[in-house]
């Protein structure tokens, strides 16, 4: 076991034996640690269901394009817990992971503490301690108790689509997610909103109106959509006409409309020519990420086109699905889905987008956690979606019987891999790619 695998398994032991979100225990750990919160960059905080992610990694290569250093927290992360933290541009080393983990420890004395917690705190001493232009930083759960929430005055707050996800700890109704979520607004912050759900744009502006946040909505104070190949963003300054982000699927025109707005309202939005090569560079793995190459790739079908999604609800399946749809239009392939998820997600929501498109679902447990739906769990959940489905015992079993069933196909399939960032970060790891 290596130090950071070590240190991170002590700190997890301190976990509550329920998730409690409040915000007190971290303030304490911040305290004695001299409050770090209050000496990172400047921050633009970003919270939603779907599609935090994708915005701020298009935030983040604009304005690396731009020459600016850059600090991210992110999470979950898919193979390395470093990829949870980017000082200035790189992840964090081993080497200064270990000490800011080793201090928070030292700090918290043995007291009762989530794991996010403690991470976020590590991560606020390390991103007060090497100079950087702008912190991007994510919300790990909900918004309003999330340990990101100790952020008093940020540049710009960000809310991305809304949708059902972690209804154990969020509420049970949109209204009471969409609640959480506004949580993050300041008074006196510029907020960016994504399209919403009537009744969830209608509690963000309650909630904004209550502490004084100034709103910037998409399709009001701004617009971002495809034409003729290209990207057009629009807001009271004017019009941009942009090459499509790099990353795949329609729904990133939106994220790539949210990250140019956020970056204007906060007050640094590059020129044009840093836009662009930020839209042409932006990477974010695991998220509608084609596989050309590895060993995950050689245990499917030849000539199989192999994609990799992380997408865990039904708004993201239905984006997902939607591209996919897409695809088939412009060639025709019988696609195979291999799905494993978490015990705490919907998966009836999920599949229920694919009906009509996949030919068949191989379910599949998760290895990296323990908190799994079991394969004839999601078997009978895809059934239920109107999908035909079998559960097998892992992925190696599951592409062979994608190879099996497709052998006499007249073209090779379309094989997605979803369901679960767990699962994207098992098919990384097996086709040895780190997420960089």
């Amino acid at each position: 076991m290596d130090q950071v695998t070590a240190i991170l398994d002590r700190l997890l032991a301190l976990h509550p034996r329920e998730i409690d979100l409040s915000l007190g225990r971290l303030e304490r750990l911040l305290r004695a640690l001299g409050n770090p919160e209050q000496r990172v960059p400047p921050v633009i905080h970003i919270t939603g269901t779907n599609g935090k992610g994708s915005t701020t990694a298009i935030m983040r290569a604009i304005l690396e394009a731009a020459g600016r250093k850059v600090h991210v927290y992110t999470s979950p992360h898919l193979v390395s817990f470093n990829e949870r933290i980017r000082l200035a541009g790189e992840l964090v080393s081993d080497e200064r992971l270990i000490d800011a983990l080793d201090r928070c420890e030292q700090a918290n004395a043995g007291a009762e503490i989530t794991f996010f917690e403690v991470t976020t705190a590590a991560a606020m001493l390390l991103f007060s301690e090497v100079p950087a232009d702008i912190l991007l930083l994510e919300v790990g759960l909900g918004g309003r108790l999330d340990a990101t929430n100790v952020i008093k005055a940020p540049l710009a707050s960000v809310i991305t689509p809304l949708s059902m996800d972690h209804e154990r700890y969020l509420g049970a109704a949109l209204t009471d997610i969409a609640f959480e979520k506004a949580g993050i607004l300041k008074p006196g912050a510029p907020a960016v909103i994504a399209p919403q759900p009537e009744e969830a744009a209608a509690v963000i502006a309650e909630v904004a109106a209550d502490r004084g946040a100034d709103l910037t909505l998409f399709g009001q104070d701004f617009t971002a959509y495809e034409e003729h190949g290209r990207f057009t963003y629009q807001d009271e300054a004017g019009l941009l006409d942009l090459p499509r982000p790099r990353l795949a699927g329609r729904h990133q025109i939106i994220n790539a409309g949210m990250a140019i707005a956020a970056l204007r309202r906060a007050g640094c939005l590059p020129d044009v020519a840093a836009i662009e090569q930020g839209l042409a560079s932006v990477d974010w793995p695991g998220r509608l990420q084609p596989l050309t190459r590895g060993p995950v790739v050689d245990l499917c079908p030849d000539g199989a086109e192999v994609w990799l999604d992380g997408g865990h609800n039904p708004g993201a399946s239905t984006a997902i699905a939607a591209f996919i749809g897409e695809q088939e239009e412009r060639d025709a392939r019988p696609l195979y889905l291999v799905t494993g998820m978490l015990k705490t997600k919907d998966p009836v929501g999920f599949f229920a987008p694919y009906a009509g498109l996949a030919r068949h679902v191989a379910t599949v447990p998760l290895v990296s956690s323990a908190v799994f739906r079991e394969p004839e769990e999601l078997v009978q959940a895809a059934r239920a979606a109107g999908l035909d489905a079998t559960p097998f015992a892992g992925l190696e079993a599951a592409l062979s019987s994608i190879v099996m069933a497709s052998h006499d196909d007249p073209e090779p399939p379309r094989v997605l891999i979803c369901g679960s960032l767990y699962l994207v970060g098992e098919v990384l790891a097996l086709n040895g790619m780190r997420p960089v």
